[in-house]
């Protein structure tokens, strides 16, 4: 595999205040590749995808695996996921645990990304799935919570359905990258979902999601065309359309009677 400059956490937040980064949640190599192509600063991916053909595909842009809250328990099963998922191509890790949980990775040099406002595996606690922040409670409670996290060591946070104002202020006061889901542009990147983005869904789409093709439409047309050569196959088969002589392998006529000759005399054989 050639090898490609990609930034380190230390590149990222040297543009923290400089710019605003991209970062698309991928699940699949086309995505990834597609990414790479459109020049996305991050990508976020199902552990499950990195390896040598997620890096094939996907050279460059920084990638956090998220590690799903509740599929761990202690710190030192999430740090032993977390070095796997780095070994196989990720930069740094998504992680909903609690800052205790954090700061033990980060003792051990693993680059974290937390999250605040609303969490999706804890959504329960703050109304479901709803905007986070919109009362001065409320934020002061979002502003405690990132405040732990970046005491505890994480590089980023994801901070989702927050007010722009809220977050804004947040972002200005924390040395962390602010990746905002649907929190303005007051942070330091923009985050979507890559199934958004192309219009994927047949179900509701997020008041924050931006939708820019419309892939369902193209995958209900793909489908009907499936079906069609399918049912063409069928057809064919029953009418004997398929397989005509062009996708038949030939054989010379002697070599075809010397074959017969043989069958027929190992017949006779068999019959005495």
């Amino acid at each position: 595999m050639k090898k490609h400059g990609r930034p380190t956490v230390a590149d990222l937040l040297s543009l923290k205040g400089k710019r605003q980064l991209t970062m698309l949640r991928v699940t699949t190599l086309d995505e990834a590749e597609a990414a790479q192509q459109a020049s996305v600063d991050i990508v976020s991916v199902p552990p499950t995808l990195l390896g040598p053909a997620f890096r094939e595909a996907a050279p460059s842009p920084f990638a956090i695996p998220g590690l799903e809250y509740g599929d761990y328990v202690s710190a030192e099963e999430y740090m032993r996921e977390a070095f796997i998922a780095l070994k196989a191509g990720g930069d740094a890790v998504y992680c909903a645990a609690s800052p205790r949980i954090i700061r033990r990775m980060r003792e051990e040099g693993i680059p974290v990304c937390g999250h605040v406002g609303l969490i999706p595996s804890k959504a329960t606690w703050t109304g479901g799935f709803r905007a986070v922040g919109k009362t001065a409670l409320s934020a002061i409670e979002i502003w405690r919570q990132t405040k732990a996290l970046e005491e505890a060591g994480a590089f980023a946070v994801e901070i989702e359905v927050v007010p722009g104002d809220v977050a804004a202020a947040i972002s200005n006061n924390t040395s962390m990258l602010m990746i905002s889901m649907g929190a303005g542009s007051g942070c330091d990147a923009q985050y979507l979902f890559a199934d958004d983005v192309l219009g994927a869904n047949r179900d509701h789409y997020p008041r924050h999601a931006k939708v820019y093709r419309d892939f369902a439409s193209e995958y209900d047309r793909l489908q009907r065309e499936r079906v069609a050569a399918f049912s063409e196959f069928v057809a064919d088969v029953q009418s004997s359309a398929y397989p005509d002589k062009r996708h038949l392998v030939s054989i010379d006529t002697d070599e075809l009677k010397a074959f017969r000759a043989h069958v027929e005399k190992d017949l006779v054989k068999a019959e005495d």
